[in-house]
């Protein structure tokens, strides 16, 4: 009889471990991309961080580039974790902002903008998702915009003002506070009402 192996996963026939697999594959991605970078990801280096066989990654991938690529979908897909739309009409705008703000940038989004920027094939892949526009900063952008829109409906955001121009400008004030490093929420929710200034309106 031929005996066991250690990847179960590969005997599973519902696909409950194969998902297993994979998240645990991305888990690792994401340690060995906050702890070294962009330039640290290699196959090697995730299946050496996940404790797995080199093998375990190309057997669910077609290559590195095409985990990668599921990898910032799956980390995108997290963002708004937090439910952002859901918090309109809750507690104050500006505070519901700089909690998503704070979410989005103190996570492992801020450190995939860098790397897709160091990886072409891998910003060629993710333009069949992006067509434009920077992954996770557009993610990101949309979801504030939707949220914003939503407090314009409860009357909470001035109907004139321009919802999808307020959240690039809130991402990109962000962004630029982030890239130096983590900033206090107070350093947040100071970015989220200069930005709003005569839009937002306090209840």
């Amino acid at each position: 009889m031929r005996p066991l192996v250690n990847h179960l996963e590969f005997w599973v026939p519902t696909g409950v471990a194969i998902r297993d697999v994979r998240q645990q594959l991305f888990d690792a991605a994401e340690r060995v991309l906050l702890r070294a970078g962009p330039s640290a990801l290699t196959s090697r280096t995730v299946t050496a961080e996940a404790g797995v066989a080199k093998g375990v990654l190309h057997r669910h991938f077609a290559d590195f580039d095409a985990f990668l690529a599921d990898f910032v979908l799956d980390r995108l897909d997290r963002m708004d974790a937090a439910g952002l739309r859901d918090s309109a009409g809750t507690g104050t705008v500006a505070g519901n902002l700089t909690d998503a703000l704070t979410a989005v940038f103190g996570s492992v989004a801020l450190a995939i903008v860098p790397l897709v920027a160091f990886r072409d094939e891998l910003r060629a892949r993710l333009r069949h998702a992006w067509p434009a526009g920077i992954p996770v900063l557009t993610d990101a952008a949309v979801m504030i915009g939707e949220y914003l829109a939503a407090e314009q409906d409860l009357g909470r955001i001035p109907g004139e003002a321009d919802a999808d121009t307020l959240a690039a400008m809130l991402i990109g004030a962000a962004h630029l506070r982030f890239a130096g490093g983590a900033p206090d929420a107070a350093a947040v929710r100071t970015v989220v009402t200069t930005v709003l200034a005569q839009a937002l309106k306090e209840r």
